[in-house]
């Protein structure tokens, strides 16, 4: 991908031949871009398991759950006696979301939450730093005593994960550690609902702090939902909130299923963007759908072939760029759809940060419309408040894109950006 990010050789916008626009360094020196995120540091324990091991310990399929510190503990030693673990990697919603973006845009963006006071060689505070990329800014996390959280991700044979988390100091976070600045700043600030789990740990009231600062300056908040254990002890709160603070939601189809209390993925997404303005919904093997609103000025007829499901002719304005509902004198539900890049991938192992990646994906595009929009203010791009640089179609091809590469290479964090060749489609991500 061409921006926000530093590259090799020069571009130019707009798109157009004869409006051109040279990137020069005194033009993109005028601002920083970049995302912040709050997150539950953690690290990711990844063994295979039956399902008759979920059963000895009450764990739901599935879901995540906390366990006692000396359960997850027993768990990780059998594990480990016996040969089952498969990795170890920094993990976390936000945080792989954060590291994805990071090597998509290979820019900034900055992670907020708690690591151990002391860091040693070998330890996992070390582990999740060395496996983190570089643009990740670290710098603002918060010091504090204790071990790190740990997430024994279980994957049954049928590749389903389930999670029991031992917490550590992953909620340790507190307000005080929330730089104003930083999140006033940012092209979105995302959160997951990890965070707002239990209402009388630290990182709850710093997560309030932080989406109320970004409500303020008009930063979107992007909120990954979690698991569906976590909507069924909060959903009314959830749904408050969604409503309050929340610009972009994004979830898999049974957490939004069960948040939305309707079983077709596209009725769902219909009902989620009542609560907010944009919304991806992953739904496995057929690929993801994406949402949001546009003003009927600026609505774009696709130029592929109409598709009805449960709503007629839903893609029909794909090619139109999301706007906030506000933004819109006349708002219009926009709605497209795409399957799994080539299929997906030929042998899935395991599906963990696939969610992630395709969000990493969304989150890139909204900062290069805040980098384009620093740098050419006075574009045709800019006509209109849009929350995306492309139209939701392509926005979806990208994320789909980005969820293939994770699961392709069976790790939750890319290792490396998407081919270049992705930027010789006849239609580049960033030209609609």
């Amino acid at each position: 991908m061409k921006f926000p990010g530093k590259r090799k050789t020069k571009h130019y916008f707009p798109v157009s031949e004869e409006t051109r626009t040279p990137l020069e360094r005194n033009l993109v020196e005028r601002g920083r871009v970049y995302v912040v995120g709050i997150d539950q540091l953690i690290v990711d324990i990844e063994a295979r398991v039956d399902e008759s091991y979920l059963l000895q310990y009450d764990l739901i399929k599935g879901e995540s759950q906390i366990g006692d510190s000396e359960v997850v503990e027993k768990i990780y030693q059998e594990l480990k006696d016996s040969g089952r673990i498969v990795g170890e990697f920094a993990g976390g919603s936000t945080g792989n979301t954060l590291h994805n973006y990071a090597v998509l845009a290979d820019d900034d963006c900055v992670a907020l939450g708690a690591i151990n006071r002391n860091i040693q060689v070998g330890d996992y505070a070390y582990k999740y730093i060395c496996t983190t990329n570089s643009h990740v800014d670290l710098s603002y996390l918060k010091p504090c005593k204790g071990p790190m959280a740990r997430a024994m991700c279980l994957i049954t044979p049928d590749k389903e994960r389930s999670f029991v988390i031992g917490k550590g100091i992953m909620n340790e976070l507190s307000s005080d550690y929330i730089p104003e600045e930083v999140v006033k700043g940012a092209s979105a600030l995302l959160i997951s609902t990890y965070l707002l789990r239990d209402k009388k740990s630290p990182i709850f009231e710093a997560t309030i702090k932080a989406v109320s600062l970004a409500k303020e300056s008009n930063v979107p908040v992007v909120l990954s939902l979690g698991t569906a254990g976590i909507i069924r002890e909060n959903k009314s709160f959830l749904i408050d909130f969604i409503k309050s603070y929340v610009t972009i939601m994004a979830g898999n189809e049974e957490e939004v299923s069960f948040l939305m209390e309707e079983d077709d993925p596209l009725l769902a997404l219909e009902k989620v963007l009542n609560y907010t303005d944009m919304a991806l919904l992953t739904v496995g093997k057929s690929g993801l759908y994406l949402g949001s609103y546009c003003d009927e000025e600026y609505l774009r007829h696709t130029k592929d072939v109409l598709h009805s499901k449960s709503i007629a002719n839903y893609n029909k304005y794909e090619y139109s760029r999301a706007m906030r509902k506000r933004d819109c004198e006349q708002p219009k539900k926009i709605f497209t759809h795409i399957n799994p890049f080539m299929g997906g991938p030929g042998r899935i192992e395991n599906t963990n940060g696939a969610g992630d990646a395709a969000l990493s994906a969304v989150l890139h595009d909204l900062s290069a419309n805040s980098y384009h929009r620093l740098l050419v203010p006075t574009s045709p791009k800019h006509k209109g408040e849009f929350l995306t640089y492309s139209s939701v179609h392509q926005v979806a091809k990208y994320a789909n894109r980005a969820s293939f590469e994770v699961l392709n290479q069976n790790s939750p964090r890319l290792s490396k950006g998407l081919p270049e060749k992705e930027d010789s489609l006849e239609e580049s991500y960033w030209d609609l």
